[in-house]
């Protein structure tokens, strides 16, 4: 996707069979693989248009082994990640997600660009950030390093590519590759 119009220049799609079930926390050895396939074809394709940096539906370093699938895939990619999740990941002894937070997040997350900080209870570490990235957005997403880049780069680059709450790239692959699966039949 080209930045900062935000259009679509390259698409790939690749039909695998996932022969791990989801489990939470795990989610890297279950779709890194083909992941790295797209990745590879597109570096030896297409090289000019290689990205700086790769915007992943999942989590980085928030995550109870502080190296989800956006920190596996940029590892093995050698390319700066982001993970972007809809969904907050409970860290046990860390991070949880009680009514008294969610109730948290609803009140100090009100505008576009409005962040908070998920700092672990125990550690203090900063595993990430929940953020309202776009005007539309009503829910945050929780954005965290997944590798070679900086909290604080990440969130600009969230907020920079989103139109509504999943940032585009994101966005736009799952509705190209939910079209794609319903074009096979499948």
């Amino acid at each position: 996707m080209s930045f900062p119009d935000l259009k679509i220049i390259y698409q790939d799609y690749l039909e695998t069979k996932l022969y791990l079930p989801y489990i939470s926390g795990y989610l890297a050895f279950r779709e890194v693989e083909p992941l790295m396939t797209l990745i590879t074809r597109l570096k030896q394709s297409k090289p000019e248009i290689y990205p700086q940096v790769i915007l992943v539906d999942g989590n980085g370093i928030l995550h109870p082994r502080q190296f989800g699938n956006a920190s596996h895939l940029g590892v093995l990619a050698q390319t700066p990640t982001i993970g972007v999740a809809k969904n907050f990941l409970v860290i046990k002894n860390e991070l949880d997600y009680s009514p008294a937070f969610k109730a948290q997040l609803k009140q100090e997350l009100v505008k576009r660009g409005d962040r908070f900080d998920l700092i672990g209870e125990t550690s203090g570490r900063v595993y990430g950030a929940a953020l309202i990235n776009s005007e539309r957005a009503m829910n945050p997403v929780f954005v965290s390093q997944g590798h070679g880049i900086s909290l604080e780069c990440a969130l600009r680059i969230v907020v920079a590519t989103s139109l509504y709450r999943i940032p585009e790239p994101i966005r736009s692959a799952d509705l190209s590759s939910r079209s794609y699966i319903k074009s096979k039949g499948n």
